[in-house]
């Protein structure tokens, strides 16, 4: 009997090569590379269904809002390469991912390869030969209803994004975009910078004392808390106005503070113990890691993005050695926790295993995602310490996080004693208030047992106050008894001022968005780079700054799209969209309400349609002062000065490093008053007689020549002879031809446009400078300073300059020197050059590289830009094939249609199209 041939399709090579491995003979395992198809962009549609009821969207929103979708070109050789396998095969196996997308991915090979061997679905959350085995046993049907909801969801962004889009264009700025999540993230940000701006500081002042028992015991610190009964303010105690919360609240300034101090520092005050108490003090590890967790704690301990966190996750999954990484549940397999409990018990000792297991409960019900928490891979864990030789850098890291995040959440609670002191001073001889009682406070906590911290401790985000008495850190108090007397040491007095909330970082963001349900464990990391990449948010450390167009965004959002960036509104549609995926709900009548309306909401459709007028100058206007308004403009944010007298309003540009909540009135006052530098004349260029000037313009200072002003005409007139009085109207001149463009040149970093002499001036116009000739072509090669630096050219080659300085010392000696160095070797070790395998579409090896446009992955005929704020280090094979692909899809740059002055009428609509 013949044996039969399976053919095997996953999402990417990496997956396709180590799954290869387990199954063995009788198995062919193949890429898709990511999906395969999808909606056609409708200027692609063909001519005939241009006109009908594709055009606007590709979908046809009045028929079932049935999609147009096609494959794109660089999967044209992927599909051809999986129909010449499948030809072969007796079965296919479906192993795309058991998420939302990945059954998507399932459900569009089957569309297009119209398969007419028997159909598996084949699912697995760890790439292990046991767990690859098991999956080819119990496959099962593909999930039709976790495919409505993806294909719900891809619909529902196209609708969103076409349509809202379009708007921000018109009224705020070109380029700009609008989606389901990405606005809801975008103004989560702004809120939290308008609160900063909004945000009033108070002041206030404390005492920390140092204190010594009579008895010699050991010292300890105590912290001043009451006066005569009433509590001394800390900043928790002020609103974000600066007002004190609470009527009884007492706030310390400066003069009191250092009366108070100078008081406690009496010689022979008695500070007594009124109060002692001890209680048991317990903290148990935290659960296992979801998709949201994992990028939070990364973040919080390694500094990852959550991209680079997303993307060295996946790497560790193809491989084998986690689970799968997108999943929002905590729990564990058995097998896990039997794992997990036998590792600690042998690295730390049996005491650190609890009886029972420990089982955690996800917080969230959607049922879209994995089943069990990210984890090592396989039925016994292999530990950090013997994957140091295999797994490097950012691998390694993060699967030691995971590791022990894994083998802590089965282990014991840390255990100890926290002492609680309360203590009370002899009546002060304060001038201000003479006879007062000062109350102080101390604390101190003896972990006896650390369970599970000998393995791990969990991260914590920035909080806005200091609160010492969540999860206190280990610290010691000396055996204290009420009624004993201590001795005042120390005194010191503190100034404080409240802070404003801090602004989220990609950590505290994830955690806002899974809080509010906002997106799903496999999209956060795609929301912040789409919010950082459209420019609306702006890394500045970990901290995400908004940007003064995302104000625009956004207030036209809340005042013309209100639901659409409602946090519950959005969180609903998540919760609509996990109904679908569960067969409760029918996606083409929920999305038909969302884009027509119904009695609960008024529909996409009706909104746009009566948006009426909006006021572009007011939406991108801010009120500063009564004289003094932000305009965000076209080339960026300025300040518009009203000045008295003056026709029209004065423009101050913003510093590009100022931050939103840093535009005070008082900050812009100084702006609006800094003295204002003019152009400064260098002098005559004595070759052609122009003058040289140093200007500072919008990208920078520079150097240019100026034509002389031209002496006033006094021409006679021809026929009589006469002058022609000043002022007198003269006859039409002919058109004269274009004046020749000035010569200019940017200063170097270096340069300072109010000390730059007319000698360097003529220098930098007289760019490129020639160095001389090739000696073997005869070429010249010119020394010259280019947008992306200072560069040698000879030809088409060139050459990267060390400094702006050698456009001006460098000979041909050190030019020719140059060329004979590899081209990019000069800056080898800073772009982390890397070398993969070869692309599954163009067949060529794939290389990372650093060119002028900063890193990119190319085959040697796509080249790929790796998107800002992505570590070169993190790109894998995985990334540098996604981002070659993504690239093609784009397709060739295309110059715009010139506008026509007509009009075209609106065309007809017809029947709809069939899906592809």
């Amino acid at each position: 009997m013949p044996s039969t041939k399976k053919l095997v399709i996953v999402e990417s090579p990496a997956k396709a090569k180590t799954i290869g491995k387990y199954l063995g003979e009788g198995y062919e395992v193949q890429a898709s590379v990511g999906h395969v198809r999808d909606l056609i962009e409708p200027k692609n549609l063909p001519a005939e269904l241009k006109k009908g009821p594709l055009g606007k969207f590709s979908i046809d929103v009045d028929n079932g809002f049935e999609p147009y979708y096609v494959v794109s070109d660089e999967k044209k050789r992927v599909i051809a390469d999986l129909k010449r396998a499948l030809k072969q095969a007796d079965e296919l196996y479906l192993a795309t991912d058991e998420d939302r997308e990945g059954e998507a991915i399932a459900w569009h090979l089957l569309q297009v390869l119209k398969p007419s061997v028997p159909v598996k679905r084949m699912v697995f959350h760890e790439i292990t030969p046991e767990a690859i085995a098991r999956a080819t046993e119990a496959t099962r049907e593909l999930d039709t209803a976790l495919v409505d909801a993806q294909e719900t969801r891809r619909i529902l962004d196209r609708l969103y994004g076409y349509e809202v889009s379009p708007v921000l264009w018109r009224k705020v700025g070109p380029g700009l975009s609008a989606g389901r999540v990405q606005s809801a993230a975008t103004r989560l940000v702004v809120d939290r910078e308008r609160e900063r701006l909004a945000f009033v500081s108070a002041q206030y002042w404390d005492l920390d004392t140092t204190l010594l028992p009579a008895d010699g015991g050991a010292a300890f610190g105590a912290r001043l808390t009451r006066l005569d009964g009433r509590k001394v303010a800390s900043g928790r105690d002020f609103d974000d106005r600066g007002a004190l919360k609470a009527a009884d609240t007492i706030a310390l300034d400066e003069a009191a503070a250092t009366a108070l101090a100078e008081a406690l520092r009496a010689p022979g005050l008695a500070v007594t113990v009124t109060k002692v108490e001890s209680k048991p003090y317990t903290r148990r590890p935290a659960a296992p890691f979801t998709t949201s967790t994992l990028q939070q704690e990364a973040a919080r301990k390694l500094r990852f993005t959550a991209r680079q966190t997303m993307s060295v996750a996946q790497s560790l999954y193809e491989n084998g050695y986690i689970t799968y990484m997108r999943t929002d549940s905590s729990s564990l397999s058995q097998q896990a926790i039997s794992a997990a409990r036998a590792q600690a018990a042998a690295l730390y000792g049996a005491d650190t295993v609890p009886e029972k297991p420990r089982t955690y409960a996800s917080k969230s019900k959607n049922a879209q995602e994995a089943h069990e928490a990210i984890r090592p891979a396989g039925d016994t864990f292999r530990t950090p310490s013997a994957l140091e030789g295999t797994l490097r850098g950012n691998d390694w890291k993060l699967y030691d996080l995971i590791w022990k995040r894994t083998i802590a959440s089965q282990m014991a609670d840390a255990r100890g004693q926290t002492a609680s002191v309360t203590l009370q001073s002899a009546p002060l001889a304060a001038p201000a208030q003479p006879g007062v009682v000062a109350e102080f406070a101390a604390s101190g906590t003896v972990i006896t047992f650390r369970g599970f911290l000998a393995a791990y401790e969990e991260g914590r985000d920035e909080e806005r106050e200091a609160d010492s008495s969540a999860d206190a850190t280990e610290s010691k108090l000396p055996p204290l008894s009420e009624g004993q007397s201590l001795g005042v040491e120390e005194v010191e007095a503190k100034g404080h001022e409240t802070s404003p909330p801090p602004r989220y970082t990609e950590a505290s963001l994830v955690k806002a968005l899974e809080e509010r349900g906002i997106g799903r464990p496999s999209t956060y990391a795609a929301i912040i780079s789409t919010i950082v990449d459209r420019g609306y948010v702006t890394p500045r450390g970990t901290a995400l700054v908004p940007n003064w167009i995302a104000f625009s965004v956004v207030r036209l959002l809340e005042e013309h799209f209100g639901d659409l960036v409602e946090y519950d509104f959005t969180a609903e549609m998540e919760s609509d969209l996990d109904r679908i995926a569960g067969g409760e709900a029918d996606r083409t009548e929920w999305l038909r309400s969302f884009y027509f309306g119904d009695d609960h909401q008024p529909g996409l459709r009706p909104v746009v349609d009566n948006l009426g007028d909006i006021d572009a100058r007011a939406l991108n206007s801010m009120p500063i002062t009564d004289d003094i308004t932000l305009r965000i403009g076209k080339y960026g944010p300025y300040l518009e000065v009203v000045e008295p007298g003056a026709e029209t309003p004065r423009r101050v540009n913003l510093p590009a490093e100022l931050a939103p909540d840093e535009l005070t009135p008082a900050k812009a006052r100084e702006l609006v008053d800094a003295p204002v530098t003019g152009d400064r004349e260098l002098g005559v260029n004595p070759a052609t007689g122009k003058l040289v000037v140093a200007k500072d313009g919008r990208f920078g200072p520079y150097v240019t020549e100026v034509e002389p002003e031209p002496e006033p005409e006094v021409a006679a007139d021809p026929a009589t002879g006469e002058v022609a009085e000043p002022g007198a109207k003269k006859a039409p001149a002919k058109k004269k031809a274009a004046a020749e463009k000035p010569r200019t040149a940017s200063l170097f970093k270096s340069m300072d446009p109010a000390t730059i002499d007319l000698e360097t001036a003529l220098k930098l116009l007289d760019l490129p400078r020639v160095v001389g000739d090739d000696p073997e072509s005869g070429e010249p090669i010119t020394a010259q300073n280019g947008r992306y630096g200072p560069y040698l050219k000879k030809g088409t080659d060139t050459r990267s300059l060390d400094g702006e300085d050698q456009i001006f010392e460098i000979d041909l000696a050190g030019a020719l020197a140059k060329f004979a160095e590899p081209k990019y070797g000069a800056r080898r070790a800073s772009s982390a050059l890397k070398e993969f395998d070869a692309d599954p579409v163009s067949g060529k090896p794939i290389k990372v590289k650093d060119g002028r446009f900063g890193p990119y992955v190319t085959d040697g005929e796509t080249n790929a830009t790796i998107p800002r704020g992505e570590d070169v280090e993190a790109v894998d094979f995985e990334r540098a094939v996604q981002l070659l692909a993504d690239k093609r899809a784009k397709g060739p740059a295309k110059k715009p249609a010139k506008r026509t002055a007509a009009k075209k009428a609106p065309a007809k609509r017809s029947t709809a199209a069939k899906k592809k």
